[in-house]
């Protein structure tokens, strides 16, 4: 059985468990986990010297006893401070926000701050800071992509069903926070003088143009006039225009592309409409990863962003659109990412849609389909009375044999319970734990050399309900990487007390990828997934996708009208309504980035259904740039169309139905007006 132990302090408690688990990681260490976590980065690129790609890049990971002598497994003891972390802060006096150390954007008394690992003790020590929580790993898009074409969308198709509304949205701003790259270039965004009507694209990893300045101080941001001038030059120069002005990210087929065409192309939704792309750092290779941030701190950096863009451009509104996700905290908008967006969209003017995420699939349809990894990432369950147990089996894939990544899961239950929690790893018969409430067990070494760390909170300062987290940690070091041991890992709940009994959980966890070969077989990194029986299909939406104020978008297959079956499912874990409605999403044709010869490409996703509505938000606005979020997304519910066979109650795959695009516009234009009737 573990050791137990208590925490010692406040100051302890302030520090979320993985910042805890984090910190005292060795600066080896942290280097290391800095490659697949998107909150830590090194200082400078000098401190990657001597940590060179590990060999799990090409081994899949390295067994115990193939480690040289030296390499003996060490305790992860050392607070570092050359790797830096983005951490969002709770305070309960916003006087001391000037006195920590770096503050980058303050909302409120919530604010982010970069700081060395060494110094989070400094800022958890201060009575006035309520909690310090690491940002979340943003989820990258994976939509299904069809076969890039020439063909264009043809001009009996509408987007939104009437030619007279595409009119609308000259002093609306469209703003796409996205991936892979702008191809601001593309036909479907130049007016007709040749101009690109992109106003701003922010590259925040890149360094191609001076940052935007102000607080935004970092990445390159690419002005209108920039991207015109590199549109004039490529005829002369034989070259693409955003070869001339080089974003970091370039790829064909390009998510944000994709995604700009549909909002506010030239044959999407909102085609009057200004646009400003924030291109949020997704650095595919690991000594890139290990030096930029890409965690949720960067989105509200890129809305904050857009939102001052907007003024800037004397715009009256601004959508922006988000098809990204997270999937970590508790999903009922708690999160500081839901609370900071919540708070900037209540001024009027403003809207956000969020991609409900693409974890719908339970089970597989066909015999090679693994479609439902990424669907079984929540489970939930009650515990009947005092004395009574509930297992949940969660399953490490892999590379078949271990897991050279970090995996998560966090637990949520009702303040009024307490549950204790002890862990079986695959093939033990013996248990870990329990560890009851109030205690953690930090970077336990495994005989296998991996770690466990569970950590079971009371009372989280966001939301009062009660939490266990627990994470698998593979061994790092520049010698090689020990994995995780694949199999079902066991946890159970032990109900030390039941007055409420209910739970619900959700895997944070990397999407697959091919990380090598060995001899004739690919090796590929798969998430962590819940077994069948663990699994529970529904409440599965992005947790960015339950904020009170923001839109959450399912993906609609219009040709068998229903719901794709990869389309995240709510409610949120306090009950409401996620998604509100669905829209188009499945093989929308539109703009294909950086390949002039294949210029349209279909993809599927609610990566392509939320710029749908958010474009339909722009012309809303249009109409109307007072109404608030709250009133956009009233009238969204309001004139939503069931599909076949349902009726107006909100369904947890469609929400309340297909949005209604010249019904929303139509309200839209009437929303403010009261009208007398006295005699």
């Amino acid at each position: 059985m573990a050791k137990k132990k208590r925490t010692k302090g406040p100051e302890l408690r302030r520090l979320h468990p993985k910042l805890r688990m984090i910190k005292n990681g060795k600066t080896e260490v942290n280097l290391l986990r800095a490659e697949h976590s998107s909150g830590l980065a090194a200082r400078s690129a000098s401190l990657l010297r001597g940590f060179a790609k590990c060999r799990h890049e090409s081994t899949g990971g390295v067994r115990p006893e193939d480690l040289p002598k030296t390499a003996k497994p060490t305790s992860l003891k050392e607070v570092s401070g050359d790797v830096t972390v983005n951490v969002f802060v709770d305070v309960n006096d916003s006087s001391i926000i000037r006195r920590l150390p770096g503050v980058q954007a303050v909302c409120g008394n919530l604010l982010t701050a970069q700081v060395p690992l060494s110094r989070l003790d400094e800022i958890a020590r201060n009575p006035k800071v309520a909690t310090v929580q690491m940002g979340e790993a943003l989820k990258a898009p994976d939509p299904a992509v069809d076969r890039p074409e020439a063909k264009a969308p043809s001009p009996t198709d509408r987007w939104v069903g009437s030619e007279q509304l595409h009119g609308y949205g000259e002093n609306v701003l469209i703003g796409i926070v996205d991936v892979q790259g702008f191809d601001f270039s593309h036909p479907d965004f130049l007016d007709a003088k040749g101009r690109t009507r992109f106003e701003y694209i922010w590259d925040q990893g890149g360094n191609a143009r001076p940052s935007p300045g102000g607080r935004f101080k970092y990445g390159a941001e690419f002005t209108g006039d920039d991207l015109n001038r590199s549109i004039t030059a490529s005829t002369r120069l034989g070259l693409p225009a955003w070869e001339i002005e080089r974003q970091s990210q370039v790829r064909p087929s390009s998510h944000g592309t994709h995604v700009a065409s549909i909002a506010a192309g030239n044959r999407g939704v909102c085609r009057k409409a200004k646009i400003a792309g924030v291109l949020i750092s997704l650095p595919e290779a690991d000594t890139d990863s290990r030096l930029s941030f890409y965690d949720s701190t960067r989105i509200v950096d890129a809305v904050d962003y857009l939102v001052e863009r907007a003024k800037k451009l004397e715009c009256t509104a601004v959508s922006v659109n988000i098809s990204l996700g997270t999937n970590g905290h508790a999903h009922d908008a708690s999160s500081p990412l839901s609370r900071w967006i919540d708070s900037t969209l209540a001024t009027p003017g403003r809207s956000i849609c969020v991609a409900a995420g693409n974890a719908g699939q339970e089970a597989p349809s066909h015999p090679n389909d693994i479609g439902y990894v990424m669907g079984r990432i929540h489970t939930s369950g009650r515990i009947a009375a005092t004395g009574l147990d509930a297992d949940i089996e969660w399953i490490v894939v892999g590379n078949s044999i271990q897991d050279i990544s970090e995996n998560e899961l966090e637990i949520w239950y009702s303040s009024a319970d307490r549950y204790a929690v002890s862990v079986r790893p695959p093939g033990w018969s013996s248990w870990i734990g329990p560890i009851e409430p109030g205690e953690f067990v930090e970077n336990r070494q495994l005989p296998t050399h991996s770690f466990l760390s569970v950590y079971n909170e009371l009372y989280h300062e966001a939301n009062g309900s009660n939490y266990i987290s627990i994470y698998l940690t593979p061994w790092l070091s520049r010698f090689g990487v020990v994995g995780v041991n694949a199999g079902t890992w066991t946890v159970r709940l032990h109900g030390r007390e039941i007055r409420d009994g209910r739970y619900d959980g959700w895997i944070e966890r990397d999407d697959p990828r091919e990380i090598g070969r060995v001899g004739t077989k690919n090796l590929w990194r798969f998430p962590s997934f819940f077994s069948a029986e663990s699994n529970v299909d529904r409440s599965s939406v992005s947790s960015m996708a339950c904020g009170h104020r923001i839109i959450s978008v399912a993906n609609l297959d219009a040709a068998s009208e229903q719901i794709n079956k990869t389309s995240s499912q709510g409610p949120t874990r306090d009950g409401r309504h996620k998604p509100e409605v669905g829209a188009p999403g499945t093989d929308i044709l539109a703009a294909n980035g950086f390949d002039p010869d294949a210029p349209w490409v279909k993809m599927t996703g609610t990566s392509m259904a939320s710029p749908y509505v958010a474009g339909i938000v722009g012309l809303m606005l249009a109409v109307d740039p007072t109404l608030t979020a709250a009133q956009i997304g009233g009238i969204i519910r309001r004139t939503a169309i069931p599909l076949p066979g349902d009726d107006y109650e909100w369904r947890d795959d469609a929400g309340y139905g297909v949005i209604a695009a010249a019904a929303c516009v139509r309200e839209a234009s009437t929303a403010n007006i009261n009208r007398d009737v006295t005699s």
